[in-house]
């Protein structure tokens, strides 16, 4: 492993424990736009996704290019996961406050 590689390995793992950390003190008013904020920002991911199959796939050698595709596929279908659920559990939450609006009236 390269010096570069560890330092984008330990940002990866710094960047997962402050992210678990933040989400865990939002509180439940704010979790329903933020988690739409996130989910827009989450296209970005399936365009990083995108790019980084494109250039892994036309940069490696022939008996590489199956492993590039692999691992491309996987992230890109990952990413739509998540961009996916997570508009479906927003809009699931938006229906769940209107309802109580509704009834308020």
């Amino acid at each position: 492993m390269t010096l570069t590689q560890v330092i984008l390995v330990a940002v990866f793992f710094v960047a997962t424990i402050v992210g678990y950390l933040l989400i865990n003190n939002v509180p439940s008013l704010l979790h329903t736009p933020l988690m739409s904020g996130m989910n827009a920002l989450s296209g970005v991911t399936v365009l990083g996704a995108l790019t980084a199959t494109a250039i892994a796939v036309s940069s490696i050698s022939e008996g590489s290019q199956v492993l590039g595709y692999i691992f491309g596929s996987l992230a890109i279908i990952c990413a739509m996961i998540n961009v996916v659920g997570g508009f479906g559990i927003t809009d699931r939450m938006l229906r769940m406050i209107a309802k109580k609006d509704k009834k308020v009236k």
